[in-house]
């Protein structure tokens, strides 16, 4: 019993570093694909660039510092492994790192990456935001095309006007298509992020996807 438990300890510590070193290689491939497709974008808008940065890597708090022209994107990053156990009670095990990438450009030079690994505190406000964001698509998926208005989405978001979680800033209808601004807080309201919904309402009490994006403001 003593060796198969040191056994697999020695097991299920290495198969854990393969994963933490697989989660690490995926972040740093993500980043440099990410600063090859900002440079390929051509876009020079903030939240074109933002929207370029979501799309390869779906981090849900993506912030950009005008005086350093960096934009900074925190994730939590996942990876499973098989854990030996000698009792039942074993199986998949999921482990989770924070990291946070910098994207830098120059003038007359190429986008580059700063992957760095942070404790898993400085990812939640984010993962908070991430939850936030699939909770809204659903609501203004399901919302009836006459209440897609500003206070229509605030209290479908927030029905007892206690939340601090959810602040709809605008709600804006052209043709068919009803453009929602909503920023999102963290629970310990530490991070805020602005994202924006769309979604089709050509009338009546039909539903719609609302796709979502992170913008730089509201």
């Amino acid at each position: 019993m003593w060796y198969r438990h040191w056994h697999d300890g020695n097991v299920n510590g290495e198969r854990r570093d393969r994963a933490f070193a697989s989660i690490l290689k995926q972040a740093s491939a993500t980043a440099d694909d990410t600063a090859r497709a900002l440079d390929m974008s051509g876009a020079t808008g903030t939240d074109a660039l933002i929207g370029v940065i979501w799309r390869h890597t779906e981090a849900p708090a993506i912030a950009y510092d005008a005086s350093r022209r960096e934009f900074t994107a925190t994730a939590a990053r996942s990876a499973r492994y098989d854990q030996e156990v000698v009792l039942p009670g074993g199986g998949s095990v999921q482990v989770t790192r924070c990291f946070v990438v910098i994207y830098t450009h120059s003038p007359d030079q190429a986008w580059t990456s700063r992957v760095s690994e942070r404790d898993d505190d400085v990812c939640r406000p984010g993962t908070a935001i991430g939850g936030l964001v699939r909770l809204a698509r659903t609501r203004v998926s399901s919302m009836s095309a006459e209440d897609l208005t500003r206070a229509g989405v605030q209290k479908a978001l927030d029905p007892t006007g206690r939340l601090r979680s959810y602040d709809v800033k605008s709600a804006v209808r052209r043709a068919d298509t009803v453009t929602v601004s909503i920023l999102l807080s963290s629970p310990d309201t530490t991070v805020g992020q602005c994202y924006r919904f769309t979604r089709h309402a050509p009338g009546g009490a039909g539903q719609g996807s609302a796709p979502a994006l992170p913008v730089s403001s509201c």
